[in-house]
């Protein structure tokens, strides 16, 4: 049994992964703004990236790190203000866990870190002999691809600690404990299937039961080092998930409505851009170490989710 730290265990990804954990008999210290009392075997602590203050006494429990935390990229309009949120959340979090790991005795033996495909740019630039993005490939020079860059740098001092570092840039996933599948089902639920402009752009997206699954697999296999793209092995088409998504859910009963791409502007801004991206990445690094997906096919990720 290991003692697992993880930060922004309360999110989409946290929730699930902290029950997941506990199931395999792990310990679990969720750091928080809020601590509140323990749940069995999953206790708080407390912690502020702004402020760069974290609990040590919770730090020299850790066997290993889990760090989830960030702002939601698609939670507000990209604002000035929200876009610093958003770097400042990612790249704070990293700043205090680097420091707290320099400044004080721990026993943590690797630290996974969520990243994301916001990565790559669109599937446009992808190099023309290439299919798929894979790990190798440069950062986008947008926005979410410098923030990626900047949020994956702030971990990376770890590595000089002699701490073991795998860094998991993460598609969309879906999950019933809220994020992007709640979204897409909302509309359905009132009978429309909403398409984001042609509905042609790629998804690369992860059931939430694999996303745990390899985070297990990244503690367990001391192989694992680095960046690895977290993403099924089937990504599709905008209109192809909410086509099936709706079919799943209404049956013939729905109407597809396409949203016009200059509607998203205006509605959504900058953020839009990433809406309507095309990014076709690559699992094929972590397959081939091993790992075996248990949703590898949209269809049977939705079936599994939607009878929870």
């Amino acid at each position: 049994m290991a003692t697992i730290l993880i930060t922004g265990g309360t999110g989409t990804i946290g929730k699930s992964l902290s029950k997941f954990l506990v199931e395999k008999q792990h310990e679990v210290i969720i750091l928080t703004r809020n601590p509140r009392p323990a749940t069995g075997a999953i206790s708080y602590a407390a912690w502020d990236p702004a402020n760069q203050t974290i609990d040590i006494d919770a730090l020299q429990k850790a066997d290993f790190i889990i760090n989830l935390a960030g702002a939601g990229v698609a939670d507000k309009r990209w604002t000035k203000k929200r876009k610093q949120e958003i770097v400042d959340s990612r790249v704070q979090s990293g700043q205090v866990l680097v420091k707290a790991m320099q400044q004080n005795t721990n026993k943590v033996q690797a630290v996974i870190s969520i990243s994301g495909i916001g990565w790559y740019g669109d599937d446009k630039k992808r190099n023309p002999s290439q299919k798929f993005f894979s790990e190798g490939d440069p950062a986008d020079p947008g926005f979410l691809g410098d923030t990626c860059v900047k949020w994956e740098n702030a971990i990376k001092p770890v590595t000089a600690l002699n701490k073991r570092l795998v860094i998991f840039r993460t598609g969309i996933v879906l999950s019933n404990e809220g994020g992007a599948l709640a979204e897409f089902q909302k509309p359905i639920k009132a009978g429309l299937a909403t398409l984001f402009g042609n509905g042609e752009q790629v998804t690369s997206w992860i059931h939430i039961d694999d996303v745990c699954r390899l985070f297990l697999y990244a503690i367990e296999k001391e192989r694992v080092r680095g960046e690895y793209n977290v993403v099924a092995p089937e990504p599709v088409t905008n209109k192809h998930l909410m086509l099936t998504l709706a079919k799943k859910m209404k049956g013939k009963f729905f109407i597809p409505v396409y949203v016009p791409s200059f509607v998203l502007k205006l509605v959504l801004g900058e953020l839009s851009i990433e809406i309507l991206k095309s990014a076709r990445v690559s699992c094929e690094k972590i397959k081939s170490g091993g790992f075996q997906f248990l949703f590898p096919t949209l269809e049977v990720a939705l079936d599994d989710l939607l009878k929870k």
